[in-house]
């Protein structure tokens, strides 16, 4: 600081110093403005020398040293950010062309890496949750389930999110009356891994407090009628239960108690009896292979297809020989 204060003051001084010297000259002779003149260049010699031993000098090598370290982190972070950024640019379009190709009937999904396939499944749940048919499990009546039960019916929700997820158009999920401190709850994310992050919605709060009692359809295996479609403007209700003691008619005494209505898969439609060994009927069905049945007719529109695909065959039902429902029977419906 102080070299550069005093070669400010010298600059200064030289300054006047040749203002002087230059109105002096207007004054003489010629012949002694030309001997000033001459020594000039000389005083202009020592004016630049000074510069050049009052200016502060960068240090040595400094321009030659190499990027520090942190500079270098940085530079690779940006390059791996970009880098990431070609990559899903590319997965996007690849995402896009799969998803054309499954509509038109032609694509092949093993063409594309898990990555991909991950994202769109992702995009499709994301989808259902403004587009999709709605589906509720009513999962109030886990109190009275043992904790063998509770924790098959854990399983069962498990493979009904993963069915969700392969279909094409999945519907739009909702868990209702599951509190967080039930045991249900605490089994579910013991069991079922990334369950707090499934694409869903869980909630403590009844069917009832998300929708209107006019659009429910409770589905029960004891109900009267058959449920002939599955419509965009009703919400769907599935018993969450797993009863190894047979208790009779809770489902069916749950829709009583929210009024709505009920229906039942057509299984006395399109299916008949086989006789077995053990003679044994049942149409109980597990929540994971109700819902199994629900996103085959929706993709098919055909019950005998989506009831041959996934009926288990130990329950003593085939389906009947036509997708026409067979002639009605003299069999009494039987009532759990």
């Amino acid at each position: 600081m102080r070299n550069a204060w005093k070669f400010k003051e010298e600059r200064q001084v030289s300054f006047v110093y040749l203002q002087g010297m230059s109105a002096g000259m207007a004054h003489t002779k010629p012949e002694a403005s030309e001997v000033q003149l001459n020594g000039t260049p000389e005083l202009m010699d020592l004016l630049h020398i000074d510069v050049e031993t009052d200016a502060v000098d960068p240090k040595p090598g400094r321009e030659d040293l190499p990027c520090s370290r942190n500079v270098l982190r940085k530079q690779r972070h940006w390059e791996k950010q970009v880098a990431a950024k070609k990559s899903r640019r590319k997965e996007e379009k690849l995402r896009r062309k799969m998803n054309r190709e499954l509509e038109s009937g032609t694509g092949t999904e093993h063409q594309f890496t898990k990555r991909v396939m991950k994202a769109i499944t992702k995009e499709r749940l994301a989808e259902a949750r403004s587009t999709g048919l709605k589906l509720c499990v009513d999962l109030s009546m886990t109190d009275c389930m043992s904790d063998k039960e509770i924790s098959r019916l854990a399983g069962q929700l498990r493979r009904l999110y993963g069915s969700n997820k392969k279909v094409t158009r999945p519907f739009h999920l909702f868990l209702t009356d599951l509190r967080e401190d039930s045991r249900l709850y605490r089994e579910c994310v013991r069991m079922n891994d990334g369950f707090l992050n499934y694409t869903m919605d869980i909630t403590d709060e009844s069917c009832l407090d998300l929708f209107p009692p006019e659009s429910v359809i409770y589905l029960t295996p004891d109900a009267e009628e058959a449920l002939e479609s599955v419509d965009a403007d009703k919400v769907y209700v599935l018993g969450g239960l797993v009863d190894e003691s047979i208790q009779k008619k809770l489902s069916l005494s749950r829709a009583g108690e929210l009024s709505v209505r009920t229906a039942r898969l057509p299984i006395d439609e399109y299916m008949v009896k086989k006789d077995n060994v053990k003679n044994f009927h049942s149409k109980i069905l597990a929540v994971n292979q109700v819902f199994d049945i629900l996103l085959t007719f929706c993709d098919t529109g055909s019950w005998k297809e989506a009831l041959q695909m996934w009926f288990p065959p130990g329950k003593g039902y085939v389906v009947a020989g036509s997708d026409s429902p067979p002639p009605p029977t003299t069999e009494t419906h039987r009532v759990e």
